[in-house]
């Protein structure tokens, strides 16, 4: 029947008071094992069905305390590696760029030294070629020597020498200098003188055309003229001279002063 089926009652939950009486009972067995110091006001604090369970009790807050321990230390732990992590990384950055700061100044170190190299060879290179003397004209050769006798010459012998040219061959500067004289020069015509570094004087002479002007300076090989056949001349040719003075009976032989300077004639 309907009604006895009721009464059998074995899906009903348990009264409030046998609730109850299972609480106080676990309480009291857990005092005999020391932990109800932990337990009892929760478990006395229980007063319905609703209540905590005893999954809900201290000893459950205990536990939870302890892994929150756990945590905060691994966290702890966690950060002191990401902090040792970040100064082993900002120290690598820093050799690096310590590194990088040296080898740059080495390059630039290197490259200062290389240009100062340079420039110093240039200097040198400038100076040998300013101290350097060459022959006033290219593929020629003496066609009258120093010294030699004649009418012609109004001391009755040559003050220099003659390099065989045609009209309008290019006279070359022998050595660097400034040019002390340029224009007619009576019976030597057309002519140039230029003092050297070393004190000595250069002439040439008889030349058709000057490329030069006085107080110019000039460069061994630099072009100063054009050979002719001007002023007491029998034909054209250049009349060179070698002088310890800008003016005339100051003559030295030009063929052992050229080749003291190194040119080979």
């Amino acid at each position: 029947m309907a009604f006895g089926s009721r009464a059998a009652g074995k899906h009903r939950g348990s009264s409030r008071l046998s609730r109850k009486t299972a609480g106080y009972a676990g309480v009291a067995a857990l005092a005999t094992t020391g932990v109800v110091g932990t337990l009892a006001a929760p478990a006395f604090a229980a007063t319905d069905h609703k209540g905590p369970s005893m999954e809900d009790t201290g000893l459950n807050a205990v536990v939870t305390a302890e892994d929150l321990q756990g945590q905060i230390e691994a966290q702890a732990e966690a950060q002191r590696n990401a902090a040792e992590a970040a100064a082993l990384k900002a120290k690598a950055e820093a050799d690096a760029a310590a590194r990088a700061a040296e080898a740059k100044q080495k390059a630039e170190e290197k490259a200062k030294a290389e240009r100062e190299a340079a420039e110093r060879a240039a200097r040198e290179e400038e100076r040998k070629r300013l101290n350097t003397f060459v022959s006033p004209l290219d593929d020629s050769y003496i066609s009258t020597q120093y010294h030699a006798g004649g009418g012609m010459w109004s001391s009755g012998s040559h003050t220099g020498i003659d390099f065989h040219a045609a009209s309008g061959t290019s006279v070359h500067a022998v050595g660097a200098g400034t040019v002390v004289e340029a224009g007619w020069g009576g019976a030597y015509g057309n002519n140039v003188v230029i003092r050297h570094n070393d004190g000595t004087y250069t002439q040439y002479g008889h030349m058709s055309s000057l490329s030069v002007s006085v107080g110019e300076t000039v460069t061994p090989g630099q072009q100063i003229g054009l050979s002719g056949s001007t002023g007491n001349s029998s034909g054209p040719h250049l009349h060179f001279e070698a002088r310890t003075g800008a003016t005339y009976g100051s003559d030295i032989d030009p063929v052992s002063y050229l080749r003291s300077h190194g040119v080979d004639l």
